[in-house]
């Protein structure tokens, strides 16, 4: 589970980063990232019910995502907010698909230290 100050937590900074970052994309998962102005790397993640309309698949499809985003933590610059949203298909791939994703999305972004 990602730590409380690596979480986007209330909803004027994900509508920040939505309004101001940048957008990139890889197969199903899409990344928006803007700067902050904190020395720490943040996320929020967004499965809507377009994956599927049962919340435990969604709710599964978002753990794979927070457990992702925090091994690959120590590796990516701190100093950004990220969203990262999960496009229809992501429900069917497994737990090393979505990171190979991941990875290829955060050097895309130029995330990575």
């Amino acid at each position: 589970m990602l730590v409380k100050t690596n979480r986007l937590q209330k909803k004027k900074d994900i509508e920040m980063v939505f309004r101001k970052g940048r957008a990139f994309k890889e197969d199903f998962l899409v990344l928006k990232t803007a700067k902050n102005n904190l020395n720490r790397i943040r996320f929020g993640f967004i499965v809507s019910q377009k994956i599927s309309k049962k919340a435990n698949v969604r709710n599964r499809v978002k753990r794979k995502l927070r457990e992702l985003a925090r091994i690959d933590l120590k590796k990516l610059e701190p100093g950004t907010d990220n969203l990262i949203i999960a496009l229809s298909g992501l429900e069917t791939k497994d737990f090393w698909e979505i990171g190979e994703t991941m990875n290829k999305l955060f050097q895309k972004a130029g995330l990575v230290k």
